[in-house]
């Protein structure tokens, strides 16, 4: 293990020299350390008093979190210049050929230009965070509990290793630094769209909700290191000369993968169910016990912490609930209400929506959401359940009718958005991650056209036409 690992200090160690000499990096890095906990606190510290004079105690006790979390995140970005340019760099240096030719595996050279992009970036953070908490600590302002600092720091970790991880593949994939300079944004802008989710989640307060961001920072990190070691090839970064987006090869290559070679309707459909599913068969099992796991859970979480909240709701508050209940049984006019256009446009958007997260994190959004779906199935049950009322006409005859349907859909869905993202991950000789990816979205689009819609369409009429009567009629054996 030493003898391998060797190879890849001797990577880092030459990477931090170029890093510490560069004082493009050093300077708004120090700057950034040790200038910015000063002016977020002078910043907090304005808030604060805002947010006193009409009361807001909680926005205060969340301030602090937040400070920590923006402080750690804004050294981080000075790692984009070092990392963007780690290869590249080296190939318009001219120093590329020397290093690609030393007897060292891809995976050493990449891991030694990983590694430090990671630690320098992440030893700055972490002390600008203890610059701000030793400012805190001096005034009377509650700290953060040991379990938030925790997300905290892991998140911080996460944000880092995502960060430089995302460019140093495109470092790999670029051909010269100011393209990779340009593609920046395809980092910059995802971290920040995650980040002001995580933010929502640190002021709304809920840690175990915040447990799943740090999760998935964590795996779609994770996953992205893992996109840059099965796809980094040293033939790879001295035979492209100039970047060129060749939309028609795009377009055919697209298109011949939707195709499959059909010649007609039922050709295209007989080479869906022989190609496109069966490469989808361990997505779908996944998914199948990841929605039946859901349901479980979430149905035993409600029947265990539901419970409690009913016995402790004051009577109003519990009329309300039961009254809200009830109103399934008004179900005349659902049908006027909820028609089957709206009902299958909602479900085709929200199954799109779940699609695009999963897109952009190697389906790891993707199957949160789904999760979350599957989980409200669960939560329902057990509410009825709480409630005291009989669940088994709800889901015989209020979830299975059009849930037959639905529920398929949305598991092929998110079984194809899963497998995009394992493909990209997964090494292939000779093929570039283009083409891997062309291919994945290919069969993506087989599966949504040639199943997903027409089973949401029917789910859509039979949940507006056929659903409610059932459920109207089966009222009574609820209660």
């Amino acid at each position: 293990m030493r003898e391998w690992l060797h190879p890849v200090w001797v990577i880092g160690k030459r990477e931090l020299r170029d890093q510490l000499r560069d004082w493009r990096i050093l300077v708004p890095l120090i700057a950034l350390t040790v200038g910015f906990p000063f002016l977020m606190n002078a910043v907090a510290y304005e808030a604060t008093r805002f947010a006193n004079q009409y009361g807001g105690d909680l926005v205060v006790d969340r301030l602090v979190p937040f400070s920590i979390l923006i402080i750690g995140f804004f050294p981080l970005t000075i790692s984009l210049l070092g990392a963007l340019e780690s290869f590249v760099g080296e190939k318009e240096r001219g120093t590329i050929e020397p290093l690609l030719s030393s007897p060292l595996a891809d995976w050493q050279l990449y891991l030694g230009k990983l590694l430090v992009g990671i630690i320098s970036p992440l030893v700055s953070s972490m002390v600008s965070i203890g610059i701000y908490l030793l400012i805190v600590s001096r005034l009377d302002i509650a700290m953060p509990s040991p379990l938030v600092f925790a997300q905290l720091i892991m998140l911080t970790v996460s944000h880092a290793v995502l960060m430089v991880s995302a460019s140093i593949v495109i470092s790999i994939q670029s051909t010269s630094v100011k393209a990779a300079n340009l593609m920046a944004s395809f980092v910059i802008i995802p971290v920040a769209i995650l980040m002001q989710g995580e933010t929502t989640l640190l002021f709304w307060g809920n840690n175990q909700t915040l447990w799943l961001a740090v999760v998935a920072a964590l795996i779609v990190s994770g996953l992205i290191v893992r996109l840059g070691l099965a796809h980094f090839q040293r033939e790879y970064l001295l035979g492209r000369e100039i970047d060129v987006l060749n939309l028609r090869w795009m377009a055919r290559t697209f298109w011949g993968y939707f195709k499959g070679g059909a010649q007609s309707a039922s050709d295209w459909y007989r080479s869906l169910f022989k190609v496109s599913l069966r490469k989808l068969r361990k997505p779908i099992l996944a998914m199948v016990l990841l929605a039946v796991a859901g349901v479980a859970v979430s149905y035993f979480w409600a029947d265990r912490n539901l419970q409690d909240y009913v016995q402790s709701a004051d009577a109003e508050r519990l009329t309300a609930i039961q009254e809200r209940i009830l109103k399934l049984g008004n179900l005349d006019d659902v049908g006027s209400q909820f028609s089957a256009p709206a009902l299958f446009l909602h479900n085709l958007q929200a199954m799109l929506f779940i699609s695009l997260l999963g897109l952009t994190s190697f389906g790891v959004l993707g199957v949160i959401l789904y999760l979350i779906n599957i989980g409200v199935v669960g939560v329902l049950v057990g509410l009825f359940k709480v409630m005291g009322y009989n669940p088994l006409p709800l889901v015989a005859l209020g979830i299975l009718p059009h849930g037959v349907f639905e529920i398929p859909a949305l598991i092929l869905a998110c079984a194809a958005t899963l497998h995009i993202g394992l493909v990209l991950v997964t090494p292939q000789a000779g093929r570039t991650i283009g083409e891997i990816l062309l291919e994945g979205l290919a069969d993506w689009a087989r599966v949504v056209v040639g199943l997903v819609v027409p089973l949401l369409a029917v789910a859509a009429l039979i949940e507006a036409h056929i659903t409610p009567q059932l459920l109207l009629g089966a009222v009574g054996f609820m209660k």
